[in-house]
């Protein structure tokens, strides 16, 4: 049995005058996933979720959500939960207050509060005014108001700007514990190295255009891991970098070291060619490919 995509575009456009802000976006995301929206700041990710959202009327193109059409928002909306930019909620009110308010108006039924306030890690605070939140706490907040509906669609848009080390930790978990929970998660994000660690599914654009969709291990094994090599002396690190170009391999100079992409394989070799030419090794070390790395490929962006 194949399941329908959580969500379907074909050929989703959006202009903006002259400027085009999405351009013939076409992807989909399996239902049941957490999959990243990933691509640099300007890239068209919030443009393309307030499309799929109902907020903004494409150009051209469609897309589908929950397996309806984005021209009829109401159709789905009752079951997809939202965080587009930062949580709306008022100052003075707890965040039980705010959410028995937000229950009211969505016609959710208040019971589901407590639970929202558990799953988000509010619970011992649901009583303390929204003013005194920090600013990850009234990220988690907006995203227990997203959970009241029992979404079967989450949408994120960038949950993690502005948090600190700490806060963006405890909003990966709870992306995790949210998942487990069984919705489709949609993440967008700039973050590539928080992307990598939650999300098995990717769908990558750059200047409003899709780059990759797929598999998220998939992208990483197509990627040249390499090695990071040193040498003893300068002169050494040079002639490593003579014996690389002659082989077809690329090499970046990084604090006095190369980061060479190549095969595996490829290190064993250039240690023998190093050592018949008398370059002594100090370091030899495996790297994997990251997500970042991978991107920077896509895209033909310097790091």
């Amino acid at each position: 049995m194949t399941l329908t995509p959580a969500i379907c575009a074909d050929g989703l456009t959006k202009r903006f005058g002259a400027r085009v802000a999405v351009d013939n976006a076409t992807f989909e995301v399996p239902a049941g996933t957490v999959a990243g929206f990933v691509g640099p700041n300007g890239s068209g990710k919030s443009t393309t979720l307030r499309m799929l959202l109902g907020l903004v009327r494409p150009t051209r193109g469609e897309a589908q959500v929950l397996g309806h059409s984005i021209a009829r928002p109401w159709s789905y909306l009752p079951r997809v939960g939202a965080l587009i930019e930062g949580p709306a909620f008022y100052a003075g009110l707890t965040a039980r207050e705010n959410l028995e308010v937000a229950a009211t108006l969505g016609r959710i039924d208040e019971d589901r509060i407590p639970g929202a306030l558990d799953l988000v890690g509010l619970s011992d605070r649901a009583d303390d005014p929204f003013k005194t939140y920090s600013l990850g706490m009234k990220q988690r907040l907006a995203i227990a108001g997203a959970m009241l509906r029992d979404p079967a669609l989450l949408v994120l848009d960038e949950p993690t700007n502005g948090l600190d080390p700490a806060g963006i930790r405890e909003m990966r978990e709870l992306v995790r514990s949210i998942a487990d929970l069984g919705p489709t998660v949609f993440l967008s994000s700039h973050l590539l190295a928080e992307i990598q660690s939650v999300c098995e599914w990717l769908v990558v654009v750059e200047r409003g255009r899709l780059v990759y969709q797929g598999p998220t291990d998939e992208l990483l094994e197509h990627g040249d891991d390499g090695f990071i090599v040193a040498t003893a002396t300068p002169e050494g690190l040079l002639a490593l970098g003579q014996l690389i170009d002659a082989a077809g391999h690329r090499a970046d100079r990084v604090d006095g070291r190369l980061r060479v992409y190549a095969p595996a394989a490829f290190a064993a070799e250039l240690s023998r060619e190093a050592s018949a030419r008398g370059v002594v090794l100090t370091e030899l070390i495996p790297v994997r490919a990251s997500l970042e790395d991978r991107f920077l490929e896509l895209t033909g962006r310097e790091s």
